[in-house]
């Protein structure tokens, strides 16, 4: 595979990756499992179990498995056609992920601090106009 086509595998197959990763480690669909495996993270007796139901709430953590079926699924390889382009692939497929998911974890910040300060001027503009009609 010619290595501009391999580069945009790379940066396309990623998409889906952070996607997986980012609903199953944050959103609200997900919410109770991952308060479950939170809690079992904490109070399980092996270090083993621990860390098995930790990776279900780290999203860097978590991309590595979703990475690892995708790698199976598309027998996506890059710059080496063998064992080593899975390796390579892999962990270049979890690096641009993470890049997506913390890219958009600064933007979801964004919005939040945008309808803050927003709020916040309505309320200051509700309370200056019943100054005024009083």
């Amino acid at each position: 595979m010619d290595i501009t086509i391999q580069l945009i595998w790379l940066f396309v197959l990623a998409i889906p990756i952070a996607c997986i990763s980012w609903t199953v480690t944050h959103e609200e669909i997900f919410k109770e499992p991952r308060e479950w495996c939170v809690k079992h993270s904490k109070n399980e007796r092996t270090i083993l179990a621990r860390k098995a139901f930790y990776l279900f709430t780290c999203e860097y953590c978590f991309s590595h498995y979703v990475t690892i079926v995708f790698l199976v699924l598309c027998n996506y390889k890059l710059l080496l056609n063998d064992w080593r382009g899975y390796i390579l692939a892999g962990f270049s497929l979890v690096f641009v992920a993470n890049v997506y998911m913390s890219l958009f974890a600064l933007l979801r910040q964004a919005i939040k601090k945008e309808k803050v300060e927003i709020e916040k001027i309505e309320i200051e503009n509700e309370t200056d106009s019943e100054k005024l009609s009083l």
